[in-house]
């Protein structure tokens, strides 16, 4: 499964986002490095979609997508050099696929540290770039040496000089303007900044009507440095409660009451799902309605795969339909009969919120 780390300075929030995402009993203190090793949760994708779907078939079971989330020690300045959890805490990010950033712009006297969110986002930056330099001073080096027998080399460390530049200057190779083959070719080296980046604002209780501001502050930010980031302004504390609602209707009225729509929470996992390249398409039916989740750009046939093997490896034919349609019609059975089903084969590139069933023989 598809995993994002949640990383930000102490007392930032990460905990209490964490514990609201996966329902989860992560230690949130005021008090740095509560957080020591990482914890590790599920958190479901929610899709009004496949909620749709459910409805229309009667389905008796509902399973939603998801992704791993991973909360991560606090970041201290000088982490790279292994202040505070230092190079444990390094290691924990190279594990994750992409980073939601934790932001802090809430005052709170009994919480240590700067509330200036721009100020978070500084560190964070430095110390991850400070880190990628080291990486990839040693393998520039390395390369460079090796390339007087190996002439191969020479688009390698193309990509690693430009990543030295932009890191150099304490610019994370996420804004560094690279071009993607140069990305792909730094992938194996497994670099913090060469991650896809989320970034989310935590602002007090009574700081809501701050969220515009401070999301439009830091998306400037990213944005003036050609980082092409999403940045959600929430208060991680009134979320976590919501979230610890289990009767949906009492939990939409706490977040209409403060103003805040269906929450900031779901739009953040949507957004983080979706910043993992991952797609869904869907499977419906009396026993039960499904979210399948798929890498844009795959096949019918890989997209088969994701239920088992043996439908990628003796695929035959999708039978496929948009949900929207389908759920206009009423039922897949008269979506057959009025010629709406569409058979695709092996060439089929599947779109997000395609419903599909798959003909194999293996």
């Amino acid at each position: 499964m598809e995993r994002f780390g949640l990383v930000g300075l102490p007392n930032a929030g990460k905990s209490s986002l964490y514990n609201a995402l996966t329902g989860g009993g992560a230690l949130a203190a005021p008090y740095a490095f509560a957080t020591k090793d990482p914890n590790i949760g599920v958190a479901k994708v929610p899709d009004h979609r496949l909620d749709a779907l459910a409805a229309m078939s009667k389905s008796r079971n509902v399973v939603h997508a998801a992704v791993q989330v991973v909360d991560i020690g606090g970041l201290v300045e000088g982490a790279s050099k292994g202040e505070g959890l230092g190079n444990k805490f390094l290691a924990n990010i190279r594990e994750t696929d992409a980073i939601v950033f934790v932001l802090r712009a809430f005052e709170d006297d009994d919480v240590p540290g700067p509330s200036n969110p721009l100020e978070h986002l500084r560190v964070l930056e430095i110390e991850l770039a400070l880190a990628d330099l080291e990486t990839v001073e040693k393998r520039l080096n390395q390369a460079t040496r090796q390339s007087k027998l190996d002439r191969s080399l020479g688009d390698e460390i193309d990509a690693l000089q430009a990543a030295y530049d932009s890191l150099s200057e304490g610019r994370p190779l996420y804004r560094a303007g690279l071009k993607e083959d140069q990305r792909a070719i730094l992938a194996p080296h497994f670099l913090l900044t060469n991650r896809r980046v989320l970034a989310v604002v935590n602002v007090g209780e009574n700081e809501l009507d701050k969220i515009p501001e401070v999301e439009a502050m830091v998306s400037a930010e990213f944005n003036d440095a050609g980082a092409n980031v999403e940045v959600i302004g929430m208060c991680v504390q009134l979320e976590a409660e919501a979230a610890s609602i289990t009767d949906p209707v009492e939990r939409a009225e706490m977040l209409e009451g403060f103003g805040l729509g269906e929450g900031a929470l779901f739009r953040m996992v949507r957004s983080a799902y979706h910043l993992l390249g991952l797609r869904t398409y869907l499977t419906t039916g009396e026993k039960e309605s499904r979210a399948w989740t798929f890498y844009e750009g795959s096949t019918a046939p890989e997209c088969a795969g994701r239920i088992h093997s043996d439908f990628q490896r003796g695929f035959i034919r999708a039978e496929v339909i948009g949900w929207e349609e389908l759920v206009e019609i009423g039922s897949w059975t008269k979506a057959k009969e009025l010629g709406k089903v569409r058979l695709e084969g092996k060439d089929y590139i599947a779109s997000d919120g395609d419903v599909m069933e798959f003909r194999f023989n293996v």
